[in-house]
């Protein structure tokens, strides 16, 4: 009540402002995230092939982060600068218009801000990746191998003969990976066992040359998928015309 004897209310407060969005930090943070990714990276098909972009916009992103130049990059910014039109830089070049425009950082506001967070998300599971797989070939023991194969779920293998398959793990009851990798191909599906993957991988260790063949590792239930996971995990040499099949660069 006031002194008139009126009831009198409170006014609430207005309402606390959401932290605004703010793209530009965004990106930034995104372009830290890939400056280390690159610096860990073998080459720019590796990266691209990790982080499941394209090779053009790979290019564009890491000329946008200042940490890749090339001649013909420097030559088409140059042309770019001096007022040139992508028509015209074409022509001069002799490239595509996608090609000359992968060599042109990308401007504010035009990167996708659901792309950058996943893009992100990307660069910190293949550092993470390249961090398990570090710490095994330092110590090649089985709780280091377990934590790689934790590490690579999802990831895109493809076997010797070129097959693609991912895998996962299940989580058990009390919270923790089941220790059996579901391999999912894309007409079907199956298990392989925690033991299999051991086995191999114990094998692996007496092997100082090129293992020709997943059937080198020994007569192993699931040895063809579990033979490029050693791979990209650094722990095989294959020759080069498999290495080839299976894809990726380590």
């Amino acid at each position: 009540m006031d002194s008139h004897g009126n009831r009198s209310y409170k006014m609430a407060g207005r309402p606390k402002k959401k932290p605004e969005y703010n793209p530009e930090l965004q990106f930034n943070n995104f372009l830290q995230e890939l400056r280390d990714a690159y610096e860990e990276a073998a080459s720019l098909r590796s990266l691209a092939d990790e982080l499941n972009i394209s090779l053009l916009k790979l290019r564009k992103l890491l000329i946008t982060a200042d940490v890749f130049t090339s001649d013909i990059c420097t030559e088409i910014n140059n042309l770019h600068q001096s007022g040139k039109k992508i028509s015209e830089i074409m022509k001069l070049t002799g490239l595509s218009r996608a090609s000359v425009h992968s060599y042109l950082p990308y401007t504010k506001g035009l990167y996708n801000a659901t792309e950058i967070s996943l893009n992100a998300e990307r660069c910190r599971t293949y550092k993470i990746r390249q961090e398990q797989v570090r710490l095994l070939k330092e110590t090649l023991s089985e709780e280091n191998l377990w934590q790689a194969v934790i590490a690579f779920q999802e990831y895109p293998f493809k076997t010797a003969t070129g097959l693609p398959f991912r895998y996962k793990l299940k989580v058990g009851k009390n919270g923790e990976y089941n220790r059996e990798l579901l391999i999912d191909r894309r007409e079907k599906s199956k298990s392989l066992a925690w033991s299999s993957v051991v086995l191999a991988f114990e094998n692996s260790k007496r092997i100082s040359e090129e293992v020709k063949k997943p059937k080198a590792l020994g007569d192993i239930r699931g040895v063809s998928y579990i033979y490029p996971i050693l791979w990209r995990f650094g722990l095989i040499r294959v020759p080069e015309a498999i290495e080839k099949k299976m894809g990726k660069q380590r």
